[in-house]
């Protein structure tokens, strides 16, 4: 159980920096085209990995 709970932990981790990686390589044209801001990514990211 506590090791399942780690293993969770890590992977949405993981996938927080993945999206937080790809969204920071997109220009402001690219982010503005998909409603966001530079300001968003963290917000955006921890959202999704959640």
């Amino acid at each position: 159980m506590f090791l399942t709970m780690i293993a969770a932990k890590i992977r949405a981790y993981l996938r927080y920096r993945e999206t937080v990686r790809e969204l920071s390589r997109l220009t402001d044209r690219e982010l503005d085209d998909l409603g966001l801001s530079r300001s968003d990514i963290q917000y955006v990211a921890r959202t999704h990995a959640a």
